[in-house]
């Protein structure tokens, strides 16, 4: 049975934990789907997976079309989120156009990075039937104004904030809230805050689901690897096996583990 949006809803409503994790290509998705993810996500992060370069920002519309239209030929049931790249939602209007573009190739639902300044074009976007996964925390795309990745939401003004930001993007219309390098208690606060679904990606154990780069749980991240990931593949002998034990530790909450995650 696919996946969708009341399939996350319900996983939060029973206090289960869902599993995603990145992919850019057919023959992967396939393979990801079979395993019992539930959210495939094509992120911006393939500008550094696949493309090699040192940000998400170069990442064009075209470049994210194609790989959602190869993503959804192998899918096999998960729900497909696909990044809106760099200014491709810089006003409402291109907002509009540039989701359709994705959904058209075969995503179920679009991802934003921002806070509170996204809330018309999130209204514009769900009233028009575009479900939208609103990014907050570290957004890669922010990474010159943030001056590098670092974890956010540590003191307690950027952390009320953060859950206020979190509460408006829902009441805007967000269907999933995306959470990434924040710290634990934090992320358990935000997703206490809202209704809707949380992710977490180094957010902790007390989201309602986590993600992971693809290439990260298989072990074969290029350069410092992050203090959230870790290899699925060490332990088994297959990318298959990985990839259910992957499934497995999330639903089961052994990870991310304490060694995964951030203190305020």
């Amino acid at each position: 049975m696919a996946v969708t949006i009341n399939t996350l809803r319900e996983f939060k409503q029973k206090g289960e934990a869902f599993a995603a994790l990145t992919s850019y290509d057919a023959t992967f998705s396939q393979v990801v789907s079979e395993a019992g993810v539930h959210v495939i996500l094509i992120g911006d992060s393939l500008g550094m997976v696949l493309q090699g370069h040192d940000s998400t920002l170069p990442v064009t519309m075209d470049q994210m079309v194609y790989h959602v239209s190869c993503v959804a030929k192998g899918n096999r049931g998960s729900l497909i989120m696909a990044d809106m790249p760099f200014m491709s939602y810089g006003t409402v209007e291109s907002a509009l156009e540039n989701a359709a573009e994705l959904m058209r190739a075969g995503a179920h639902m679009v991802k934003l990075e921002g806070t509170d300044w996204m809330k018309e074009t999130i209204t514009a976007l769900t009233e028009r039937a575009v479900p939208v996964c609103a990014h907050l925390g570290l957004t890669p795309q922010f990474v010159n104004k943030f001056g590098g990745y670092k974890v956010q939401g540590r003191d307690e003004k950027a952390a009320e904030m953060m859950i206020e930001h979190a509460c408006e993007l829902e009441a805007a219309g967000a269907d999933v809230i995306l959470l990434e390098c924040v710290p634990a208690p934090l992320a358990a606060r935000i997703a206490q805050a809202v209704k809707a679904p949380v992710i977490g990606i180094g957010a902790g154990p007390d989201t309602d689901g986590q993600i992971l780069v693809l290439h990260d749980m298989l072990g074969i991240t290029t350069g410092r690897k992050p203090r959230f990931v870790k290899n699925f593949l060490a332990e088994t002998d297959s990318v298959q096996e990985a990839l259910k034990a992957y499934v497995k530790a999330v639903g089961e909450r052994t990870f991310p583990a304490e060694e995964h995650t951030f203190k305020a």
